[in-house]
Formats: structure tokens, sequence, C-alpha cells
């Protein structure tokens, strides 16, 4: 078998077989295949494409190009929760105490934020002490004690991702479903979960700005985990303005333990108890969704979940006292408000402006070796449909380098648009795919 052989059958629009895909990913991992010969075959599946077949067996290559956790020694049924990437999506943090405190384990592997979108490890070493990166014994050991672990992700998990993503970045050829889908997949099936529940983004601050994109990678990434054998469903869901009102890293902590706490609602804690009740529902701990939002919220307001994060933290490191006073979170100097220029509606946000906003003030980064000030940030006041008048407090920022200040709120004021009239509202939860199809749900706040 040659690789250009591979890359010609592409090129003319042909599906690959199990082998040839097997073939071409071990020979570019292990150096056999060279960087030119793997770019063209990138650039044929941009422009050919890839069946569902095709996509599954491009998936376990990429799984089996490096290690694979095992969690057999765990009991139960565990569940992993992925999100597509946004601006104030702060779920993880709410999500996984509150399914982890319904008795079904929650062993995540989790990134870093790039660019606009936050990562939860960024959020969760705000925390005083708290250890992101443990041992593969130390995170087995971790969820049979409390039921629940965040960690980095193992370096040794699917080289092939990193290597091919790399390759893509530079080619023209990272927005393409398959290569999206493949990517995604493989490092949550490699991190051992039985269940997966996907949150694909879509909107102005997601990766896919269509509800049609975003509902067409949900089904490819759901007909991926049916084909492995990994039990999976995926919700669309609204990124046209941040999910939280909260953008930054310790901001963001605080908001997740207020929602825990009961202390407020909106769409951060109804997409969360969405979410929980479909890894309940995915992971079989309950016979509907409808169920699986009971248990969510008997959890939420008990303080199970609340207590069940605390346990988390404490196994992990950190300074569980956060959740009674967070205010031993990490700080900013200055609190500075951004105010309405005109009276009207809020009638539109760009997410990835605001999130780049926060990035100004040092709460992302732009490079993976990029420091960031988990202190920084910004409180938004006002929400799409909100109705302002001029010198209302739009955010609060939260600044440690006044000298980035006036160029955040430059591109935050860019990103809030008022309008004369007040704007339609649009769904929060726009469906839920399983492999039984999809069920539009249209939820709105």
């Amino acid at each position: 078998m040659r690789a250009v052989d591979v890359i010609i059958k592409k090129r003319n629009g042909n599906a690959l077989s199990r082998e040839e895909i097997e073939f071409f990913i071990n020979g570019y991992v292990n150096g056999d295949i060279p960087d030119y010969q793997a770019s063209a075959l990138l650039m044929a599946i941009f422009l050919k494409g890839m069946d569902s077949r095709e996509t599954a067996d491009l998936t376990l290559a990429m799984v089996n190009s490096g290690e694979r956790v095992d969690l057999s020694a765990i009991k139960g049924i565990k569940v992993d929760k992925h999100s597509t990437g946004g601006v104030g999506d702060t779920t993880t943090l709410i999500v996984a105490p509150l399914v982890a405190a319904c008795n079904v384990p929650v062993a995540k592997m989790s990134g870093r934020g790039l660019g606009h979108t936050g990562g939860t490890l960024d959020k969760l070493e705000s925390i005083p002490g708290f250890r992101v990166e443990l041992t593969r014994d130390e995170f087995i050991a971790a969820v049979q004690a409390v039921g629940l672990a965040v960690i980095s992700q193992s370096k040794g998990l699917v080289p092939a991702d990193k290597m091919l993503y790399a390759l893509r970045d530079v080619t023209g050829t990272v927005p393409s479903m398959p290569l999206i889908a493949s990517s995604i997949m493989s490092k949550k099936i490699a991190s051992g979960a039985d269940a997966i529940v996907l949150d694909v983004k879509t909107g102005s601050g997601a990766f896919m700005s269509t509800v049609e994109d975003s509902f067409a990678l949900a089904r490819e990434m759901v007909n991926i985990g049916e084909r492995l054998g990994i039990r999976t469903t995926a919700l669309v869901t609204d990124m046209d303005q941040p999910l939280g009102m909260a953008v930054g890293n310790a901001l963001e902590v605080k908001e997740a333990i207020e929602v825990l706490r009961g202390e407020i609602t909106g769409p951060l804690a109804d997409v969360s108890l969405t979410l929980a009740a479909y890894m309940l529902l995915t992971a079989g701990a309950c016979r509907d969704v409808e169920e699986g939002r009971s248990m969510a919220e008997e959890a939420l307001a008990s303080g199970r979940g609340l207590k069940k994060l605390g346990d988390m933290i404490r196994q992990q490191g950190g300074d569980p006292r956060v959740l009674e006073d967070t205010s031993l979170l990490p700080g900013a100097r200055t609190v500075i408000p951004v105010k309405a220029g005109q009276d009207g509606y809020i009638s539109s946000m760009d997410t990835e402006k605001i999130g780049i906003s926060s990035l100004v003030l040092g709460a992302g980064r732009t490079k993976k070796e990029d420091p960031i000030d988990p202190g920084v940030g910004l409180v938004m006041r006002k929400r799409v449909g909100d109705k302002v008048s001029r010198g209302d407090i739009l955010a609060d920022f939260y600044v440690n380098n006044e000298a980035a200040f006036p160029e955040a709120a430059d591109i935050f004021r860019a990103a809030v648009r008022i309008s004369a009239e007040k704007p339609e509202s649009r769904p929060l939860i726009f469906g839920a795919v399983t492999r039984d199809g999809i069920k539009h749900l249209g939820f709105k706040p």
C-alpha cells in the first residue's frame, strides 16, 4: 500500500477502506509518511468529504495512535461531557457535580482555553491549590473516592490529532466536518468514558455559526460514538451571547458556585440542568429526560451538588472554603464600569468579541504557552433583549492592568449593539441529537 494511492483515491471522491485509513494514520504518526502527503490527504478530505463509516474509522485510527485510558476499575457507567467551546460557559463546574451527586461517576479530561473561548482547567486552577495534573492512578482513585474528577488531558492521548491539527491550522483545512468530528471524538473516546454528552454551540461565539452546521456536526459526532459502541448524545445550544454573566476564570468559578448555591438562575443554570438530565439519561440512570431533569433539580435544591463540588476540590488539593467565601478566589485591583452610549434595546452581541475583550484584559491566551491572570475579566449587567438607557452599566470590568482597559472596553462596546426595537427572542437550546434522530426543543429562557 502506498500513501500516494490513498491520496489519489480520496482526491477522486472515493471512500477509503478502514485498512487504508489505519495505514495512513499509523504511517504519519510513525514518521513514515511526510507532512506534505498528510497535507494532501487533509485537503482531499476537505474537498471531497467522508461518509459516516469513514469518519468513524478515522476516529478509531486516531484513538489507537496513542494511549487509551482504562476506567474499568471504576464501578458504573462513566459519563463525560464536552463543549465545542464558548464564552461564559461554566457548565462543567455545575453539571459534573450535579451528575455525580446522582451517583453517576464523572471522569473528565479537559483542555485549556485558547483564543476567545475559556478552558475548564484554567477556571479550576483559579481555586487556590487545585491540581489538574494527576497521574492515571490518582485520577481513578479520585473518581472512586468522590464520584468526580476533572484533570488535564494526558500527553500521550491521541498524538495523531495533535499532529494533524497542526497541519490543518496552516493548510486551510480546519473547517471540515469529518476532521472536526473525528478530532473531538477521538479525544473523548480515548479518555475512557462509557457515555458522552456533547454540547455543540451555535452562534457568534461558536465554532459553528449557523444552526444547520451545528446540527450537522452534532449528528456526525453522535454517529461516530454509536458506531464505536459509545453511548452518545448531543445538544445544540445558543452561543449568540455569553451563556453566563461572568467572563473570566475566577469570576466564572464564583458564578458556578452561586448557581450551585441556588442563588442565581437564568440561562447558565437552565442549560446546565438540561445537560445534566441528558448525561443521566445517556448513562442509563433514568427512564427519560424529564426524570433526569427532576433528579438534577433535586441535587441542586438539596445542596448535594454543591457538596460534591467541594468534595472534588478537596480531593484534588484545592481549598473548599471557596464555596463559602468566594473572596478567597483571585481578584482584581480595580472594577471599572462600561456604560451604554444610547437609549434602546440590546439587539445583539458579538460573543467572540466579548471573549476577546476579556482576553485583552489577561483572562485568556492567544498561544498555549501564554500566562493568564485568573482574577480579571468582566461581569455583564445586561443581556440581549434588555432595555437600556444612556449611562446604564452594561458590564463591570475587573482589571489588574489598567493600560489594557481602553482596548478591551472598545472591543466590548463594538460587540454590543443597541437599537430602537426589541429583538425576537432566540432559543437557548435548539435540540438534542441521539441515535434515534433529532428532537427539536426550542427551549427559551
